[in-house]
């Protein structure tokens, strides 16, 4: 199934970068979300630019009880199963899992006729997410990806 795709590019990132990934696919999505998930997508854009942030960590712990029923309400979740300072190991997934699972309740949204067009977007964006982490990686030890510096405002 061409979803698969999905589930692959958020197994085969960075957590970090998994979040972002799944920032930017419903940020795409912003006239198909309500208004609570533009609010998280917000909190989330400012914890991946900032994860030790005090301020942008204690926005993402007012919301991670939040029920995951919602795309963003699963991207801020795997933004909190992936920060240490939650510790939230203990759920036992991994971001990769609520990083799928926003990205495909997102996705759902999306009208038949360009669900594909929109998937294969998703994709593509995930895999030059992955080669600019390869890239990061074999070049330079820093901490803050490349995505993140040169990602645009949500």
């Amino acid at each position: 199934m061409p979803e698969e795709a999905i589930t692959f590019c958020a197994y085969l990132l960075p957590e970090r970068a998994a979040v972002w990934w799944g920032h930017e696919c419903l940020r795409n999505l912003a006239e198909l979300l309500a208004g609570v998930d533009l609010q998280l997508l917000a909190i989330v854009h400012d914890w991946v630019a900032e994860p030790e942030n005090p301020r942008h960590r204690a926005a993402l712990s007012s919301v991670i009880d939040v029920s995951p029923i919602t795309p963003a309400a699963w991207i801020v979740l795997a933004a909190a199963w992936q920060d240490p300072a939650f510790n939230m190991t203990s759920t036992g997934y991994p971001a990769a899992h609520a990083v799928n699972a926003g990205i495909l309740t997102g996705l759902a949204s999306v009208s038949l006729v360009d669900r594909f067009t929109v998937l294969s977007a998703f994709v593509e964006m995930g895999i030059q997410i992955v080669e600019m982490e390869a890239q990061r990686q074999s070049t330079d030890g820093s901490r803050l990806s490349d995505w993140s510096r040169r990602a645009p405002s949500a």
